[in-house]
């Protein structure tokens, strides 16, 4: 039995405006312990994970620095990760739905919104990187390739359109049959590319032989320089998650008991992110002596291995590293925030439709070559997501303490605890909105880029605090008096 406190003596009937099957409190349990590991395999191991890890070590600290900053931050996500997927786990709600309790019914769908549009733009990013992957690795393996790359329509060639939308279409099939070919995909996908990124390490590391080092930059910081690198990197690695940290929930409803979580995610985020950064170091490091240079990107480095077979491997081995991390960080999000827009209307699947359907209209490569873009639009919807974590877990987690009414996170009527002021809840906008003003100034102001890498911890802390103060009063007797968990919603 967990901590939270669940209601369900009203007899409501939920509204068809906030409720539909995928929506609900979920009825089946079965994603375990190696399920919940091996999403967070999908999601860490990703050519971005890959550049992300290797790129610390640029940062002008030596290894044992990197390793110290990389084991801190990822303690922290474990931790926060856990409140996330506790209230997942106990409610059995996906994360639109969990902002209602602090948003208000109406006023989730700004949380849901929010964060469905960074995941449909990093869908395409990642789908579109994932495919200029393949092209290159087909054009080093079969150079002839290029010869018939077909004349430019939007910004890419033909064969960069082909490896695009087969990459596009594989992704709408993993979701298909909803959260269940999900899990059974994250099972095998997560372990298979950890194989090959490990034999990866082993040969690079035996081509450079007595030439191997650790020490991969020739650039030390020291003094207060070092200081701020050091927590920098700290800061990186917790923002890395930044996204899941809010929306980890769609997932963990599925698990049984709160140990399954804090198991699934110990084993697939301490452990498995700290071997995966090792691994990631050691083809990086050994890059230097085999190929004279440092590379950071694994595909550069397949490329340049001379082997057909090697080639093949690593260009399968990158389309199924993109459909996990896409599935795991974009898709299922998207999904669920679009669903959560017009429940009577968009299901899970279709809302996984309408995500890539818009992320094929974005064109994601001018997105992604567009600098301002990347810094302006998505840094700054990036710079939103700290106050909403902010908001949400301090209301579930410090001010109900976990006690809360499932039936009325569906009702649309006035008797909802959760309807505020016709649906929306001003406190919440009120505290996420100056938040918000500050974490984006933090991110965006150039002068000030140096403590950018913060700014979501400003937006955390900033929110957590004027939620807090404006809505304590309200919460002074316990909202709810401790009952049992019966059982689901029902239509």
């Amino acid at each position: 039995m967990s901590d939270t406190t669940i209601d369900r003596s009203g007899g409501f009937q939920p509204s068809a405006r906030l409720h539909n099957d995928d929506l609900a409190p979920a009825k089946e349990r079965n994603w375990g312990t190696y399920s919940l590991f091996a999403m967070w395999m999908s999601d860490v191991h990703s050519i971005g994970g890959y550049t992300f890890a290797a790129g610390l070590f640029f940062t002008g600290l030596v290894g044992w620095q990197v390793f110290v900053a990389l084991v801190l931050g990822i303690t922290v996500v474990f931790f926060l990760m856990n409140l996330t997927g506790f209230a997942g786990q106990a409610t059995g709600v996906p994360y639109p739905v969990i902002a209602r309790i602090s948003f208000g019914v109406f006023g989730a769908n700004l949380a849901a919104l929010i964060r469905a549009v960074i995941a449909i733009a990093w869908y395409g990013i990642q789908t579109w990187l994932a495919s200029q992957a393949v092209v290159v690795l087909l054009v080093a393996a079969w150079p002839g390739v290029a010869e018939h790359r077909g004349a430019d329509f939007l910004g890419l060639d033909m064969l960069g359109w082909a490896a695009f939308v087969v990459l596009w279409a594989l992704q709408l099939l993993v979701i298909r049959r909803g959260m269940e070919t999900v899990r059974r995909f994250q099972d095998w996908a997560g372990p298979a590319i950890w194989v090959v990124m490990f034999v990866l390490a082993v040969w690079i590391v035996v081509e450079a032989g007595s030439d191997f080092s650790l020490n991969l930059t020739d650039e030390q910081k020291s003094g207060s320089a070092a200081v701020h690198a050091f927590f920098v990197a700290i800061a990186l690695t917790i923002t890395y998650f930044s996204t899941l940290l809010l929306n980890f929930c769609d997932f963990s409803r599925f698990a049984p008991d709160r140990r399954t979580v804090v198991r699934g995610n110990f084993l697939g985020l301490p452990v498995n992110f700290i071997g995966f950064a090792v691994v990631t170091v050691a083809v990086t490091a050994g890059s230097i002596a085999v190929f004279g240079e440092a590379i950071t990107d694994p595909v550069e480095i397949v490329a340049r291995i001379d082997n057909i077979w090697v080639t093949v491997i690593g260009a399968i081995t990158f389309v199924i590293a993109t459909i996990g991390i896409n599935v795991v960080a974009n898709f299922v999000s998207a999904s669920y925030d679009l669903a959560n827009v017009a429940p009577k209307y968009i299901d899970f699947r279709r809302g996984g439709l309408i995500s890539a359907v818009v992320a094929v209209l974005i064109t994601p490569w001018h997105l992604y070559n567009s600098p301002a873009a990347i810094f302006y639009f998505l840094g700054g919807l990036g710079a939103l997501l700290g106050p909403l974590f902010g908001v949400i877990f301090t209301d579930y987690f410090l001010l109900r303490r976990q006690r809360i009414s499932i039936e009325e996170l569906y009702l649309d009527d006035p008797r909802s605890r959760y309807y505020y002021k016709r649906g929306w809840n001003p406190k919440a906008l009120i505290a996420g909105t100056i938040a918000a003003v500050f974490s984006l100034f933090l991110a965006l102001y150039k002068p000030w880029e140096a403590w950018a890498p913060f700014s979501w911890f400003v937006g955390v802390i900033l929110a957590a605090v004027l939620y807090y103060a404006i809505s304590a009063r309200d919460f002074r007797q316990p909202e709810l008096e401790p009952t049992t968990r019966t059982e689901e919603v029902q239509p």
